[in-house]
C-alpha cells in the first residue's frame, strides 16, 4: 500500500503502512504518546430529525490513516449547529444512507500528516476545519481544508461556520449602506451574535430579537441599538411603532411566524437574508408552516427581496470571510461568545457523549453565542 492510500477497514487488523520511516515520526503526537488504535465517534444509524434517535456514540472505530494530502486532528472543541438535525435527517443529499459521520466543524491538533502535507503543516500544529465528520476523538482533514490558528482556542470555532455565515452572507445579500436598519432574529445565537456586530460595523441600526433578558444585555454589550425580548415585548408592536418606515434588511434564522412577521416588516426594496428557519427542523418535513399565498404580492409592492444562503454555495469566498474574520477578532474588534453549556442543567459539555444534550440545550434556546463541545485528552496523552 502506497503512503498516499486511505485505509478502510482493514485498519483494525493490520500494522498501518509507512513506507518512508523517516516519517514515521508523523504517527506520535507531538508529546510522545502514541495516537490510539481506536477511537470513540458519532455516526448517523438511521435517518431522523430526532437527533438522539438518529445518532448513536461508537467505540473502538479505527483512528483513521491520513493520506498523503491530509492531516490528522486530534478534535479538541467541535461546534453545535442547528443543521446538525437536517443532516441527521438525511436532509442535505438523499443519496447518502446511514451509516455515516456527523459534525460540521472542529478546532484540534495536528497528531499526524501526510507527506505532501508535511510541506504546510506540522506536528503540533493548531487548526480548525469545516467537514463532515468532526463528531469524533480524530478526524482525518484535507491540508487544504484546514486553517492554521495561532492556538487551539474555543473562539475560533464560532468563526468557522457561523462568523462566516453572517459575514458571507451580508456582504453578498446584504447591500448594507450606512444608516440602514437591519433586524436580526435569533440575534444572541451563533451567528445571529456575527450579524450584529458586522451590520454595526457597516454602520447600521441593529434592532435584535431574543428570548430573555440577559441575553438583551449581551445583545446591547456587542453594540444591538435596539434588543427585543418577545418573551416580555410584541416583535410586531414594537416594530410597527418604532419602525413606522420598515426594515432594510432581515437576517432570519428563525422560520414560520418570524418569518411572516419579517416580510411584513420590510422596508420598500428591503431584502430579507434567509439563513435557517429552526423552527421547522424538529418536524418530520423540516418546514415550520408560513404564510405564502400573498407573498407577491407583499414582495411586488414594496419592490422587496428573499434571497435564501447557503454556505456551500460560497465557499469561493470562504477563506478570504475567515481571514477577514481571524483578523478582526486577533485585533480585538469582534467578540466571539462560546456558550461550554456550564449554565446549562446538567453543567458543561465535555466529551462526545454531552453533544446529545447540547443539540437539545440549543433547541431549548438558552445559549447564549456559539455552543461548543469540548472533548478532553485521551487517558494516554500527556499533555
Amino acid at each position: 500500500m502506497s503512503w498516499g492510500a486511505r485505509s478502510g477497514v482493514a485498519l483494525g487488523c493490520r500494522a498501518r503502512p509507512i513506507v518512508d520511516m523517516s516519517y514515521s515520526r508523523h504517527f506520535l503526537d507531538f508529546q510522545g504518546s502514541a495516537i490510539p488504535s481506536a477511537m470513540k465517534k458519532l455516526v448517523v444509524t438511521r435517518l431522523s430529525p430526532n437527533f438522539r434517535e438518529a445518532v448513536a456514540l461508537r467505540h473502538g472505530v479505527p483512528v483513521p490513516l491520513p493520506g498523503d494530502g491530509d492531516l490528522l486532528v486530534r478534535n479538541r472543541f467541535v461546534g453545535i449547529n442547528a443543521s446538525d438535525i437536517n443532516y441527521s435527517a438525511g436532509r442535505y443529499d438523499a443519496s447518502v444512507k446511514p451509516p455515516f459521520d456527523i459534525g460540521f466543524e472542529g478546532v484540534g491538533d495536528v497528531v499526524a500528516l501526510g507527506l505532501s502535507a508535511s510541506a504546510d503543516y506540522t506536528v503540533g500544529q493548531a487548526v480548525a476545519y469545516v467537514k463532515a465528520g468532526s463528531f469524533a476523538e480524530y478526524t482525518v482533514v484535507p491540508a487544504k481544508q484546514a486553517v492554521p490558528l495561532p492556538s487551539v482556542k474555543p473562539e475560533f470555532l464560532t468563526l468557522m461556520v457561523s462568523g462566516a455565515t453572517a459575514y458571507i452572507s451580508l456582504k453578498e445579500l446584504g447591500e448594507l449602506s450606512e444608516g440602514q436598519k437591519v433586524l436580526v432574529t435569533a440575534a444572541a445565537g451563533g451567528t445571529g451574535q456575527f450579524a450584529v456586530q458586522l451590520a454595526k460595523k457597516a454602520k447600521c441600526h441593529v434592532i435584535g430579537t431574543c428570548s430573555s433578558d440577559e441575553k438583551g444585555g449581551f445583545l446591547k454589550s456587542i453594540g444591538c441599538d435596539r434588543a427585543i425580548n418577545y418573551k416580555t415585548e410584541s416583535i410586531e408592536s414594537v416594530l410597527r411603532k418604532d419602525y413606522p418606515e420598515g426594515v432594510d434588511v432581515v437576517y432570519e434564522s428563525v422560520g414560520g411566524k418570524m418569518f411572516d412577521l419579517a416580510v411584513n416588516s420590510l422596508a420598500t426594496k428591503g431584502r430579507l437574508i434567509v439563513i435557517g428557519f429552526i423552527t421547522g427542523y424538529q418536524n418530520p418535513t423540516g418546514l415550520s408552516p408560513i404564510k405564502a399565498e400573498v407573498l407577491p404580492a407583499k414582495l411586488l409592492k414594496k419592490s422587496a427581496s428573499i434571497r435564501g444562503f447557503f454556505l456551500n454555495h460560497y465557499f469561493s469566498e470562504y477563506k478570504m470571510a475567515l481571514k477577514h474574520l481571524l483578523k478582526m477578532y486577533e485585533k480585538g474588534e469582534l467578540v466571539c461568545e462560546v456558550d461550554l453549556g456550564d449554565m446549562s442543567p446538567e453543567g458543561k459539555f465535555t466529551g462526545l457523549e454531552s453533544v446529545f444534550r447540547a443539540v437539545d440545550y440549543m433547541y431549548m434556546g438558552k445559549n447564549i453565542g456559539k455552543i461548543v463541545v469540548e472533548l478532553p485528552h485521551s487517558v494516554n496523552s500527556k499533555l
